[in-house]
């Protein structure tokens, strides 16, 4: 009986507590971390995965137009992709899994509801999955069913139904909870936690043809974000912040709606915050931005598609006392098709199957761009296509600079080089000029401020 009382007592003085650290603004629930302090961590990070159910649409000519008009996401294949990539977690035994937004194609229900299912299994084999809404998630206009020549609009979710389904994967657990947003704060160990920020802007989808693409961190979660730095400090926590949008430019040339409408704000608010990691998506790159300021250095870590070439994702690994090491592999789709005997010739070529469908679709977009604008002649757009295709692929995959270097001798690159500026050319050229010449990998090491 004395024991129970104690057990008691000590609840009710640690709510207590925790109410007394906290602002009126700002409600925050008892630290249980499963993972202690003074253990190595190992997160996964899958961007993007843009789960498409295949409930949703059939092989008539209405999903063959969506698919191949796409930005070279393989939409047909995320159910064995995921799939795929869930063996490489079963293999790897990572603690965590982050998800940065876009968890399903254009927010169809049934596509969140079988996505949450299979981060259910994923959570089964032991692993800690945290999740956060993308601008493709919430109050999508764009929801739809392909069947056969038609494209039938349908309902997306909302903001509630997304708490609903993925209530299991950082929800329930939260320490707090912005009530501006669907920001959370997560504490999976006791040296680091998780600022999950809400950066999408779908408030306004219901009126809109279109999803907003662009995204911002409202100026009302900024309080909440003060107050979840000085709870991490008062446990000696670092903190890792997640986004679906970019914090930092990725691209001199392409940033717009993929960055932050209020990116120098949240850069100064997190260093203030002495914040060090951003976990990022949403541009499909991959790519290591970082912005230093007196002695403080925040980096923003985009991590590319899943389901688009390469199919990667990203691997960090906190070493206590030292720091974090990022890292990235690719799905081992060919190794999940082989064990689950399926025969599937583009699962089975998996590598090749994913290249050539990327390359295409890039050639194809360039192309139409260059017909537009009806300032070459087809043998011109030919060869200019041809090399951003050709550039794209190593692009996408993280590789810049002098990794670049063998399109030189292209002719599509020297007749972009012959040519006044305009958009192509100057994203081509900023390939050349770029903070790293490989982005995947990057150590940060721990800072005390």
């Amino acid at each position: 009986m004395n024991i129970k009382k104690f057990s008691l007592i000590s609840i009710i003085l640690l709510v207590l507590l925790c109410l007394i650290g906290c602002s009126e603004e700002f409600t925050c629930s008892i630290v249980n971390c499963k993972i202690k302090s003074g253990e190595e961590i190992t997160f996964f990070i899958a961007t993007d995965p843009h789960h498409l159910s295949k409930k949703t649409y059939d092989d008539g000519e209405a999903f063959d137009w969506f698919l191949n008009s796409g930005d070279g996401k393989l939409l047909h294949y995320t159910d064995e992709i995921i799939d795929a990539f869930t063996l490489d977690v079963e293999n790897g035994k990572p603690d965590i899994l982050i998800i940065p937004g876009d968890l399903t194609c254009n927010g169809e229900k049934e596509s969140h509801l079988e996505m949450a299912e299979k981060l259910d299994t994923i959570k089964k084999l032991g692993v800690q999955v945290f999740v956060i809404p993308g601008n493709h998630d919430i109050e999508n206009p764009w929801a739809r069913h392909y069947f056969g020549d038609e494209m039938i609009k349908i309902d997306s979710i909302t903001d509630k139904e997304f708490v609903e389904i993925y209530g299991s994967f950082g929800y329930k657990d939260a320490i707090s909870r912005d009530s501006h947003s669907l920001s959370y704060l997560a504490a999976p160990a006791e040296d680091v936690w998780l600022l999950m920020l809400d950066s999408a802007k779908y408030k306004r989808n219901k009126v809109r043809t279109a999803p907003e693409m662009g995204g911002e961190i409202p100026s009302k979660t900024f309080n909440w974000i003060r107050e979840c730095a000085n709870l991490a400090k008062e446990n000696g926590a670092q903190i890792i912040a997640v986004m679906h949008h970019s914090l930092i430019d990725h691209n001199e040339v392409v940033n717009e709606n993929y960055t932050l409408d209020n990116s120098q704000e949240v850069i100064d608010l997190l260093l203030d915050c002495n914040i060090q990691i951003v976990l990022s998506g949403h541009i499909h790159i991959q790519d290591i931005k970082s912005h230093r300021r007196d002695n403080k250095i925040i980096y923003d870590i985009a991590t590319s598609c899943l389901v688009a070439f390469p199919n990667q994702y990203g691997v960090l690994e906190f070493v206590p006392n030292e720091g974090f090491e990022y890292s990235t592999r690719r799905v081992d789709v060919y190794a999940w098709a082989w064990e689950n005997e399926i025969k599937d010739r583009n699962l089975n070529n998996f590598n090749k199957y994913s290249r050539d469908f990327f390359r295409r679709r890039s050639y194809d977009k360039y192309y139409d761009s260059l017909l537009e604008i009806s300032k070459f002649s087809d043998r011109e757009m030919k060869a200019i296509s041809e090399t951003v295709a050709e550039l794209n692929l190593k692009y996408f995959a993280g590789f810049r600079n002098e990794l670049l270097h063998d399109i030189f001798t292209t002719k599509g690159f020297k007749i972009l080089l012959d040519t006044a500026p305009f958009f192509i050319r100057d994203y081509v050229l900023s390939m050349f000029d770029d903070e790293r010449t490989d982005n995947n990998k990057v150590f940060i090491p721990l800072k005390s401020y």
